[in-house]
């Protein structure tokens, strides 16, 4: 008996499935990502033939093709179920193809989570394939084409092979680098604050803040200010003018939007976009769960939307009203969203469980670590979403000293509401003192204080993705891969949290302003995000789209070829060459940067760049030791004689031996401190490491 085909992208969203729909009227296969693709090797848009795509099967993937083509034939239906946005819509539209699929006819099937239920819904209700959603797809591979592999091929002539540019990416690196010229040009100014310390008359401290002068509110801008003020309130009665008492209601957040969870998950988890995504794929795709096996546990995680089915909505008040009671429960209408908000930013729900009673906790035993966090705070944020404000108690003082005022506001958490549920932070009541309109406080000391203003933050993963969507470039799924390309291709560096532009990505974005600068503004980039949006709702026609565009971008090109001036990124070093006793210059090259004669090509002599901690290996006592990489860029200490040697560490070990069981001591480097710790776990021995005055480093034995 033929069964019916069920394509999906992932293989283990494909053995999730099939346990949801059997295996005896079911067959369901993985497609591994995408079958038809452009060419990597050429430009594969036919310019001149109105910009036709050149589409080609994937190398590599002619396996999975046969192997889809041979279950297609003998099988008496065929779904594709790939995921339920453009990208997923124009794998199945090239899966159609491939297949011999008419796509006008109901071949066409979408989930929003990956569960039971919802399987089955969705093979009831097939449809066609979306053929606007899928234009919109096309216009966006073509216009980055058109743009990356163009402009491309200049960057690796004029500056070094390898670079590229791209549409968002060129964007992303240029807001890090705007950011630090206004870091760079910005200058501190002076500010100060004056905080009195009181006593009630029931003798009870109360700290006030400097408010303003004759009802209206003053900056203190320098010292003479500040002198002028205290010689004001000098001796005078420090009487309380006016209390106000109000209550202050905290709404909870709305459910995570795929860039929110980004955001989310670095401040509170610590979490790179690249491994929250990452982590949440796993969670949707379906994670075995003890007594239940694979069921996928959060719904699609690339969505604009912060909509939640009425289906959910029920299920969220049944476990609020029976886990924490009626009072805990948000009985009212919700704010309707702007009309004028695109629908293709709706298509979806918010990220959620799948199962608002599948807690956090039932299941920490079938997750990982990260998995844990992750489902933790997914679940936490959606239930909050459907629960009462949080109801502070706020007091307001008001003092009057002379004709200066100070004020005090105290707060007290009234209902938690929301926050039972979500709070990842440790507030603190702020409580004052009992204290009547009429009262004369007793002066303790005046406090005046300099400040300086601090310059602009750099940016993190979180504050990025933040920015990025605020402005509308480009779309929540993409920020996490455009963050790590910059990352990757060496134009921006991570120092701590923080996103710095490299030299290279400053070189990199100052060529692309002077030459390509349409193309990597802002508000263009944000315009086309706009244009996709038109081609999916059927309002515009993608190849239009993509010819006004490359009009002024071959203008562009051909202007920039003659222009730009070719730019030597070789850094000149110490070390002489052993051959012809020039410098040895610092090089990129396929397999990262390496070290080169200066005097090349009539001297060809290379040598790795060894980046040595100047300790000797502990082990052979002879090599040094050196900063190495793994496969997965996670850095790791060796010994310079490798192979001969094979010491190797995680932690950068000191030079210095335990005294009390003889292993050799390492650097351990923690959120908080650094401390040099033995390298044998059974061994307790531990030291602090202090920075003294005169900058060195000093060590204090515990």
């Amino acid at each position: 008996m033929a069964k019916t085909l069920v394509i999906v992208e992932s293989p283990a969203k494909a053995k999730t499935i099939e346990k949801f729909l059997g295996k005896s009227h079911y067959t369901v296969k993985a497609s591994v990502g995408h079958v038809r693709d452009l060419p990597k090797s050429k430009l594969g848009v036919d310019i001149e033939n109105n910009f036709e795509p050149q589409y080609i099967n994937i190398r590599g993937k002619g396996d999975v093709i046969k192997e889809l083509k041979k279950e297609a034939k003998k099988s008496k239906q065929v779904y594709l179920a790939t995921d339920p946005d453009r990208e997923g819509e124009a794998i199945s539209w090239h899966l159609a193809h491939i297949l011999g699929l008419d796509e006008t006819q109901d071949c066409r099937i979408e989930f929003n989570e990956i569960t039971k239920e919802a399987i089955k819904k969705a093979i009831k209700s097939p449809r066609h394939i979306d053929i606007n959603t899928v234009d919109a797809q096309q216009a966006r591979r073509v216009l980055d084409r058109l743009l990356g592999y163009q402009i491309s091929p200049i960057l690796w002539e004029k500056v070094r092979k390898g670079l590229s540019a791209g549409r968002v990416q060129s964007v992303t690196t240029k807001l890090i680098c705007d950011k630090e010229k206004e870091i760079e040009a910005f200058e501190p100014k002076e500010y100060w604050t004056i905080d009195l310390e009181a006593k009630t008359e029931k003798n009870k401290d109360i700290t006030l803040k400097f408010y303003g002068k004759d009802n209206k509110k003053l900056e203190l801008d320098n010292e003479q200010m500040v002198n002028e003020i205290l010689e004001q309130i000098k001796d005078k009665d420090i009487v309380v003018e006016n209390i106000e008492s109000k209550s202050r209601r905290k709404s909870a957040p709305k459910p995570f939007t795929t860039s929110m969870i980004q955001q989310e998950a670095a401040n509170k988890l610590s979490f790179t976009t690249k491994k929250t995504m990452m982590i949440a794929q796993e969670l949707y795709e379906g994670i075995d769960i003890s007594g239940e096996g694979t069921v996928g546990l959060i719904s699609y995680i690339r969505t604009d939307s912060k909509r939640i089915s009425e289906e959910a909505k029920e299920k969220s008040k049944e476990y609020i009203l029976e886990a924490l009671g009626e009072n805990y429960y948000k009985n009212a209408p919700e704010k309707k969203e702007n009309k004028d908000a695109k629908k293709v930013q709706d298509a979806h729900e918010a990220i959620r469980p799948t199962s608002v009673t599948r807690t956090p906790d039932s299941i920490k035993s079938s997750l990982s670590k990260d998995q844990f966090k992750l489902y933790n705070l997914i679940w936490r944020r959606f239930v909050a979403s459907q629960m009462e404000d949080s109801v502070f108690d706020i007091l307001n003082v008001e003092c009057r000293v002379g004709s200066v005022l100070f004020k005090a506001t105290g707060s007290k958490m009234k209902f938690d509401g929301y926050t039972k549920i979500y709070n990842f932070s440790d507030r603190e009541d702020k409580i004052l003192p009992n204290i009547s309109k009429g009262d004369v406080l007793k002066s303790e000391d005046i406090l005046p204080i300099q400040h300086f203003t601090q310059p602009p933050a750099r940016y993190t993963e979180a504050s990025l993705v933040k920015t990025l969507e605020e402005l509308g470039i480009g779309r929540p799924s993409t920020y996490a891969p455009t963050i790590a390309t910059v990352l990757n291709r060496e134009y921006v560096e991570k120092q701590g949290t923080s996103l710095c532009p490299t030299e290279l990505g400053i070189i990199v974005t100052n060529i692309l302003e002077s030459n390509f600068n349409k193309f990597i503004d802002v508000d263009f980039t944000a315009q086309m995000e706009n244009k996709l949006d038109s081609i999916e709702e059927g309002n515009i026609e993608w190849k239009e789209v993509v010819s006004e565009t490359y009009a002024p971008l071959k203008e562009a090109i051909e202007k920039a070829i003659e222009s730009i001036e070719k730019i030597n990124m070789d850094q000149e070093t110490d070390e002489i060459c052993e051959n012809c006793g020039l410098n040895m210059v610092i090089k990129h090259g396929r397999f990262g940067k390496f070290m080169a004669c200066k005097n090349y090509p009539e001297c060809k002599t290379t040598k790795p760049i060894v980046n040595k901690v100047g300790v000797k290996c502990p082990k052979c006592g002879e090599g040094d030791i050196i900063l190495r990489k793994s496969k997965r860029g996670k850095a790791f200490y060796g010994c310079s004689n490798y192979p001969n040697c094979d010491f190797v560490a995680w932690n950068k070990p000191t030079g210095d031996m335990c005294d009390d069981c003889g292993s050799y001591m390492v650097e351990k480097v923690t959120k908080s401190e650094t401390k040099v710790v033995c390298s044998n776990k059974d061994c307790k021995k531990e030291q602090e490491k202090k920075l003294e005055e005169d900058g060195k480093i000093s060590i204090d034995e515990k």
